[in-house]
């Protein structure tokens, strides 16, 4: 039996890149018992990940104190393999017979998933994937029951300045289920997290009632990925959502601009990104940018031809 430690993200899209390697843990050792530290955020989306022998939530307190909680859960334990995508100290105060950790020695500007292929040294990239567990999947077929081909829709995130405007989501979905679009009279499914509902209902609220499928903030993380994973095609603002569409093998268009998509785009041969003409360092290069009080997408300058014409690019 192997005994392993993988630590990662709090953030969904972080956690979700980071399966890639999590998967390439679970061929190689068939036989390993998996500790899983995250976030609460991305928690759900570890449940169903085969040979989970314990799922540790690390929540966020002053002074750092969760690492210091962390390492007296797990310190006792004599670790056959540790995986660290922290850095953190925990990893150099465990007994393990191998430890990989993220670290300076990795280039920060090459893409996630290829970076934590990286800390194991590995000589390919683990493509990000998605388990689910029965329940997750029962609740999905509810959310999305059979039928009609289904389009999938993300026009938030959790961040305005990296959202596309909502007008030009809905001017894309009607382009592409009409009569004469790649996806003729498809329903579309429009998903967001709690708290980004307004600009979600005004996606959905342009669909025929006939058509639309509420996925708007209709449970965790895992449930909104196993929804995805019943879709036939996925476009949305770079964000967590984006990268549980990829990971589930949607053919998925990712939408860039205040983001690096040379580190967060979707990954995978079924997946494009449309970006702003502009990088993120000029689009948020004025004088009154602050991230904290930004309240207007900066990604305006994205046109519906350019992501219509990434969209004819992506593989179905």
């Amino acid at each position: 039996m192997t005994k392993v430690l993988f630590i990662t993200s709090t953030r969904i899209g972080d956690a979700v890149l980071s399966m890639g390697l999590l998967d390439h843990i679970v061929r190689t050792y068939p036989d390993a018992r998996l500790t899983i530290v995250c976030g609460a955020l991305p928690a759900s989306l570890f449940k169903a990940v085969p040979n989970l022998e314990r799922l540790i939530i690390l929540k966020k307190k002053p002074w750092k104190k969760h690492w210091l909680e962390l390492w007296h859960e797990v310190w006792p334990t004599r670790w056959d393999i540790v995986i660290d995508l922290r850095n953190s100290l925990v990893s150099r105060l465990v007994r393990s017979k191998q430890t990989f950790q993220h670290g300076a020695h990795i280039p920060a500007a090459i893409h996630k998933a290829e970076q934590n292929a990286r800390v194991m040294r590995l000589d390919y990239v683990p493509a990000p994937r998605l388990w689910v567990s029965p329940e997750q999947a029962a609740r999905a077929q509810e959310l999305i029951p059979d039928g009609t081909p289904v389009i999938g829709i993300g026009p938030t995130a959790n961040w305005i300045g990296k959202t596309w405007p909502v007008d030009r989501f809905i001017e894309v979905v009607k382009r592409l289920t009409s009569p004469n679009g790649k996806f003729p009279h498809a329903r579309v499914a429009v998903f967001a997290a709690p708290g980004e509902e307004a600009a979600a209902y005004e996606v959905l609220n342009s669909v025929s009632p006939d058509q639309r499928i509420d996925v708007i903030a209709k449970g965790d993380p895992g449930t909104a990925a196993a929804a995805l994973a019943r879709c036939a095609f996925y476009l949305g603002n770079d964000s967590g959502l984006m990268h549980c569409a990829a990971a589930a093998g949607v053919p998925t268009v990712g939408l860039f601009g205040a983001s690096y998509a040379n580190i967060y785009a979707p990954w995978g041969a079924h997946t494009v990104f449309a970006r702003t003409p502009e990088t993120f360092d000029e689009l948020t290069d004025f004088p009154s940018y602050d991230p904290k009080t930004l309240d207007h997408s900066l990604m305006t300058s994205l046109s519906v031809e350019a992501v219509m014409d990434a969209i004819e690019k992506c593989p179905l």
